[in-house]
């Protein structure tokens, strides 16, 4: 395996944990909505940073969603359709860690943010496998 390949399969690896955490907590503590879907976004986040390091596309240490899919839209296509279930998530980097700022997520979008995680989580494995 290449120092790439291992570091493609870290980015993944660190996004499954991600992900993994989001469903544990939605298991045992549900009431944890803001750290659920903080997990989910950030497991979305390192999912596209994966791929972008598989596309040898460099980036800045930003959590914005739309920007990692601009960036894989200069080598990979994303349909506008990815980029609103994205902006489903977007703000779950931030702003739901602050009091000031949050609004807790309702039980029917705790929900929504892992459906959308793992929905990238395939879609970027099939990219990465290209299956």
């Amino acid at each position: 395996m290449t120092n790439n390949n291992k570091y493609i399969a870290r980015w993944i690896k660190i996004a499954d944990h991600d992900l993994g955490t989001a469903k544990i907590i939605y298991l045992h503590l549900p009431e944890y909505k803001e750290m659920i879907c903080f997990h989910c976004q950030q497991a979305v986040e390192k999912y596209l940073k994966g791929f972008l390091t598989y596309l040898e596309i460099d980036f800045k240490k930003k959590h914005s969603l739309e920007y990692l899919l601009n960036l894989i839209s200069i080598k990979d296509e994303f349909s506008e359709e990815w980029y609103e279930i994205a902006s489903k998530i977007e703000n779950y980097a931030i702003e739901i860690r602050y009091p000031d700022e949050t609004v807790l997520p309702t039980d029917e979008e705790v929900k929504e943010a892992i459906e959308i995680t793992e929905k990238f989580r395939e879609l970027i494995n099939k990219k990465l496998t290209g299956h």
